[in-house]
């Protein structure tokens, strides 16, 4: 302003054509259209099912998709060759549900379970996110992202109790109760809802699966 003050009007008329010749020969850059957001596939199962292994399986296939599996944050040590996740203590898994850092979180069985923001990160910059759910939180999750693409991976009650002896994390009463959570699997209700039957060879549940991720990426 002070400099403007200074000129005369014959001046004036010349700083006025040099600063348009300044802006015209700005160099404008366009950008595309902003990134189409990620598709978000929501993974469900009882224990048992081999949502893990399925998980596992078509993971390592996708590497050089944009595809990405989001980790669990759960109150539970990493024990053996189970599910990789962030274990937490209740005091640390209560502190990031207080300052919001989950998506979404649900409990189950004397644990708590939580899935990191940072999908909606993933999501924005267009990659498909795949999270392991909980069909408890189902409902939770559908009012969060209504386009999330559900996933149910089933198997007999035979081939339940089978395998959840075999993974030896639960016995007695608690067996039970995971049997008993599992019988519910087929309430489930949702829009679009995939089901994969896992009763049989891992491939084939396997492939399933694969071929659902790779549809998301079209």
């Amino acid at each position: 302003m002070n400099i403007i003050r200074t000129l005369d009007v014959d001046n004036l008329s010349i700083y006025v054509h040099l600063l348009l010749s300044i802006v015209t020969n700005i160099e404008i850059t366009c950008y595309d259209s902003p990134m189409q957001v990620g598709k978000f596939v929501y993974v469900m199962g009882p224990s048992g099912s081999g949502k893990d292994t399925l998980l596992s399986f078509a993971r390592v296939r996708l590497t050089d998709q944009p595809v990405v599996f989001a980790h669990r944050y759960i109150t539970r040590p990493v024990v053996g060759a189970g599910e990789i996740h962030v274990p937490l203590t209740d005091e640390e898994f209560a502190l990031r549900l207080e300052r919001g850092l989950f998506a979404l979180h649900w409990d189950s069985h004397g644990l708590r379970y939580g899935i990191g923001r940072e999908i909606d990160h993933w999501r924005a910059h267009g990659l498909t996110v795949v999270v392991n759910g909980s069909r408890a939180a189902l409902t939770e999750a559908l009012v969060r992202y209504p386009d999330l693409c559900p996933v149910l991976i089933t198997a007999s009650p035979e081939t339940l109790r089978r395998r959840l002896e075999a993974r030896g994390r639960e016995t007695g009463v608690a067996l039970k109760e995971r049997l008993a959570s599992a019988a519910t699997a087929a309430a489930i209700v949702a829009p679009n809802l995939a089901c994969i039957d896992n009763d049989g060879r891992i491939e084939d549940g396997g492939l399933r699966l694969l071929e659902l991720l790779r549809g998301t990426l079209a």
